[in-house]
């Protein structure tokens, strides 16, 4: 699968999950290759991507960290929309 096909689905199963679980990065990510039969470098890499450019974050809090689905008012904030 394509790494733009695969970031298609991390947003979608972010979306769905979006306040009612914080996602862990290997949630994600055996969540993807599960559905997709993608190894876990080739999904790693597409979530890393979709990081890199601001389409998901990081977010730290209560000792451990999650990756999210920026408000956009953040993305205003930066510039990225």
């Amino acid at each position: 699968m394509e790494q733009t096909e695969i970031q298609e689905k991390i947003f979608a199963y972010m979306q769905q999950m979006k306040g009612k679980k914080k996602l862990k990065e290997k949630d994600i990510i055996k969540k993807i290759m599960e559905e997709s039969g993608d190894d876990k470098d080739t999904v790693k890499k597409a979530l890393r991507a979709m990081i890199d450019v601001g389409k998901v974050m990081y977010s730290y809090g209560g000792g451990s960290s999650s990756v999210e689905i920026p408000s956009e008012e953040y993305l205003k904030e930066k510039g990225l929309i």
